[in-house]
């Protein structure tokens, strides 16, 4: 039954490449499939209904609060022009030399990614930052991988995803925090190489070797059209990471004292009570997608921890699975593609029922899945051309994302070679 189910996962992953059902909706008919032939009973103890759906459903709850609380603040730095003025002034300060202002792009990525992920930090920093690159001389894929780098620069800090590997494999919140601390020096001298190396290796592009401006996408904002944002609401990203990083605050306080941070500096009291609303309503729609695909992500790990699925399944594991620290790095650096292009390693996607079966079924600590799991995730969140992120930076920028998976994958490889080298050395 084991072989059965692994085939039942290959056809599930078979539909998510070839788009015939969004991930989410194939995440949960993969769990009812898998709760059937693991002998789940439709009701009662450890069935399809109570166990996998019904609880499942709001396992990752947590992350979900965590997600709204990141997004509404992602939505105020927006509406505030904060993020604005962060890219304007570090344009202002590079002047005509293109690394410097590539740096500085990089920096503010770097901050918007421990806000907020996907496709919004992605805006937050490259409406202005990509536009700016490329004027002074950054070539265009240069330019969108810069963004993308600096997101994932934030990444080992985003509070919601701290969240989301506590709750999802189980472990205390300081485990988590210890290891993406260990993880972020990988990511931040993988992406500050990309852009000197890349920027040095492909030179200056000139503004007139590049399609006329009418061509450039545009978009017109409420932010374009502020003043820039006080010094000291400039502080607002860092203000969630330094009360969780260096205070051991919980999550969801830090993030709502970002929030109230945001909303004093750069609002009027009278102004205060729309604003918040407004902001608020507009982070819902921000986080509604993440939202649905950890619900999904909870009905599968629920399924994948059933007595029958890791019965069927730890033999089968067990036989594959890498224990020598070399072999483990080996093979799973060597696995890293398949967490692209929505891959049985995407950790939101079919990767977090894996992780979740090594852990069910004893294989490997609940630690070292969790290095795992972020190596690989510092790999999808930059270069997986399907990724929201990577897809809205290559279009903006005037190229296709297979163009920045292609310059960027060696980078974020080797930062999956880091992190997967840490867990061996720490966890096995």
């Amino acid at each position: 039954m084991g072989v059965v189910i692994l085939l039942v996962m290959a056809a599930g992953v078979a539909a998510m490449l070839a788009r015939k059902l969004p991930t989410a909706f194939a995440l949960v008919v993969l769990a009812v499939v898998i709760a059937f032939l693991a002998g789940a009973p439709l009701t009662g103890k450890n069935s399809v209904l109570d166990t996998v759906l019904q609880e499942g459903a709001p396992t990752l709850a947590a992350t979900m609060i965590a997600i709204v609380l990141g997004s509404w603040l992602g939505t105020l730095l927006e509406e505030t022009g904060v993020a604005a003025t962060l890219v304007r002034k570090i344009v202002e300060f590079g002047g005509d030399r293109p690394v410097v202002v590539a740096l500085g792009v990089l920096a503010v990525s770097a901050l918007v990614g421990t806000v907020t992920g996907s496709a919004p930090a992605a805006m937050l920093a490259g409406l202005i930052g990509i536009p700016a690159m490329i004027a002074v001389g950054i070539p265009k894929v240069t330019a969108a991988g810069t963004v993308l780098m600096g997101i994932a620069v934030g990444i080992p800090f985003e509070l919601p995803l701290w969240q989301f590997f506590s709750t999802a494999l189980n472990l205390p919140l300081p485990t988590v925090r210890g290891f993406m601390v260990k993880l972020f020096p990988f990511a931040l001298v993988a992406a500050v190489l990309y852009v000197l190396v890349e920027s040095l290796r492909r030179g200056v592009e000139h503004t007139w070797s590049l399609k006329p401006a009418e061509d450039k996408p545009r978009s017109a904002s409420r932010r374009e059209k502020l003043s820039d944002a006080p010094w000291y609401a400039l502080l607002t990203p860092a203000i969630p990471l330094i009360l969780a990083l260096g205070f051991e605050l919980a999550i969801v306080p830090s993030l709502l004292a970002g929030v109230l941070y945001a909303l004093v500096t750069t609002t009027v009291p009278r102004e205060m009570n729309k604003r918040l609303l407004r902001t608020l309503y507009g982070g819902f729609e921000v986080a509604a997608p993440p939202i649905v695909l950890f619900i999904a992500i909870g009905i599968l790990l629920a399924a994948v921890k059933l007595p029958g699925t890791v019965d069927a399944l730890e033999p089968l594991m067990k036989a594959v699975s890498p224990h020598n620290a070399v072999l483990f790095v080996m093979v799973f650096t060597l696995l890293v593609p398949l967490c692209l292009y929505r891959g049985p390693l995407n950790v939101f996607g079919l990767g977090a029922g894996i992780a979740g079966v090594l852990i069910a079924t004893g294989i490997y600590p609940a630690a070292a899945v969790l290095g795992m799991a972020t190596s690989y995730n510092q790999v999808f969140g930059v270069a997986d051309p399907t990724s929201t992120q990577t897809v809205w930076a290559a279009q903006y920028a005037g190229v296709s994302p297979q163009e920045v998976m292609v310059r960027t994958l060696p980078y974020v490889w080797a930062v999956a070679l880091g992190g997967l080298c840490v867990t061996a050395a720490t966890y096995l």
